[in-house]
């Protein structure tokens, strides 16, 4: 594992197997992110969209990536739940994202139990060696969700307007029971008290080697 500095950060690659997936995983930190360093360069890739999940998926990323110095949006059309049929492909495609050499990575709990979600964190760790990764977390029927080690602190407004652009840009997910503010906001409560934040709000990751300075 590389050392590494935050106020060294330039690039940083998001990977999400699905439309929504980075937005609910780390969209906060994101938008936190971007505040703070307004000339990151980002580059977002979804794995699984098409037809209108494509264009929610593209507009969701370049609102939340709307401070960004540089942004690189990226929408794949892999066969949804069939991931690990699809190995060698998503294996090949996720070569050719090493030349964007991120800073940070941001991908799935490998422990998810969502089978596309576990494929894209276990090639990400099969691709990027030597990169500082945090695998975020997807609230979800299944009640996968562990022992994250890695904290962000949100604020309330970030909180908010993670979930405002989550059900605007999302409108085909409206009518899952899950997917609403109340489950967005009490992810990140519960989060935020398990890592006494000073605004009571957090995003959480699990961050398997990190070296500190």
């Amino acid at each position: 594992m590389r050392q590494f500095k935050f106020d060294k950060l330039v690039k940083v690659l998001c990977l999400g197997a699905h439309s929504d997936d980075i937005e609910i995983g780390c969209g906060g930190t994101l938008l936190k992110l971007t505040e703070d360093h307004p000339g990151l360069d980002i580059l977002w890739v979804v794995f699984s969209a098409e037809g209108v999940r494509a264009r929610e998926a593209k507009a969701s990323a370049r609102a939340f990536l709307h401070h960004a110095g540089k942004q690189k949006i990226v929408v794949r059309d892999f066969r949804t739940s069939f991931f690990p049929f699809q190995g060698e492909e998503i294996k090949e495609f996720f070569e050719t994202l090493k030349s964007f050499q991120p800073d940070l990575v941001f991908t799935h709990y490998r422990d998810d139990r969502h089978q596309d979600h576990r494929v894209i964190s276990d090639l990400t760790w099969n691709t990027f060696r030597s990169h500082l990764i945090l695998e975020y977390e997807i609230p979800k029927y299944d009640g996968d969700f562990g022992v994250p080690n890695v904290f962000v602190p949100i604020s309330k407004s970030i909180c908010l307007k993670k979930s405002e652009c989550l059900l605007k840009h999302f409108e085909s997910q409206r009518g899952k029971h899950w997917f609403d503010e109340e489950l967005f906001l009490a992810t990140a409560r519960i989060r935020g008290m398990e890592s006494d934040s000073p605004t009571k709000l957090a995003e959480a990751f699990y961050c398997r080697k990190m070296v500190l300075h």
